[in-house]
């Protein structure tokens, strides 16, 4: 076990899984129950990466807000009154005070609970109560804005990120958005979601999901439809990796068989399965008519 977290930081610390596939060693079991690694995960992963935060089309016009966790940061996810995606840190300007606690409506501006200080959907300090007849001296509403955080849209997914330094989400799943164009992913809305407690750190649960080795004993169903012979590796230079199943068959099970494919797939699209992690938060299987995502 590390003394200091910050020896995870070192090279050293991951040598073992830095050598070819066939050679690596996995990460150290500390990984994945240390608290320490989990706090500075939440700085050096989370903190500065691109981490889905909700679906396109959760975010209406209207005044529908999210309210999400970035890193250690708590962020309000939202369209202004042209449609536009913005993101602000979850926090009033005047005390901190948590503006949202929870996804809700919010019309057209957010209130602070505390003080009634109110932002619009662009972030602007709109109202101040009492601040005029108390003559608060050299005090300018467009200094006080809500701090902006990055979003941006891939695909039918929103990203957010803390770091300023990032590169646009394009360019950080690498050639990701060429290899998924055919499905216009952009276009795809939400018909059903639920919510799922997992009592598991967040990297079991994405290795589970990236290898097939496991399928013909613990999903013995599943693997007459997604045949580990018919898997490869669906890799490039971005920041996802997965694998696709070419072609995906039907059983028993075949309901989704007689929902229409999207259109304009290319051959390979239309009879493949896509099963990738999108670093670090996101596992998504995609067939040629729908999409399920984690």
């Amino acid at each position: 076990m590390m003394a200091n977290p910050e020896d995870w930081t070192t090279e050293s610390a991951w040598a073992g899984t830095r050598p070819p596939v066939g050679e690596a060693a996995a990460l150290p079991a500390e990984a994945y129950a240390d608290d320490s690694f989990y706090r500075l995960e939440q700085d050096r992963v989370f903190g500065t990466s691109w981490v889905c935060v909700g679906t396109a089309d959760e975010v209406a016009p209207g005044g529908r807000a999210l309210v999400r966790t970035v890193g250690h940061r708590s962020v309000v996810v939202l369209r202004n009154e042209v449609g536009e995606l913005r993101c602000f840190a979850n926090s009033c300007r005047h005390r901190g005070t948590e503006l949202l606690e929870t996804d809700c409506d919010v019309g057209t501006a957010i209130r602070c609970p505390y003080h009634r200080w109110t932002y619009d959907r662009d972030g602007q300090l709109v109202t101040t109560p009492r601040f005029e007849e108390l003559e608060v001296d050299g005090f300018n509403p467009a200094d006080y804005s809500l701090h902006d955080i990055r979003i941006e849209q891939f695909g039918c997914l929103l990203f957010a990120t803390l770091d300023v330094e990032a590169p646009p989400v394009d360019e950080w799943f690498g050639d990701l958005g060429d290899r998924l164009a055919g499905y216009r992913l952009e276009d795809w809305c939400t018909i059903d979601s639920t919510v799922i407690d997992i009592q598991a750190n967040w990297k079991l649960i994405t290795e589970n999901f990236q290898e097939y080795y496991h399928l013909a004993w613990v999903h013995p169903s599943l693997a007459k439809v997604s045949r580990v012979a018919d898997h490869y590796r669906y890799q490039g230079p971005g920041m996802y990796c997965g694998q696709t199943t070419t072609p995906v068959t039907s059983d028993d099970r075949d309901d989704w068989t007689v929902m229409p494919a999207a259109e304009r797939l290319n051959e390979s699209d239309a009879v493949s399965g896509r099963f990738l992690a999108l670093f670090p938060n996101v596992t998504f299987s995609l067939l040629p008519n729908h999409l399920f995502v984690i």
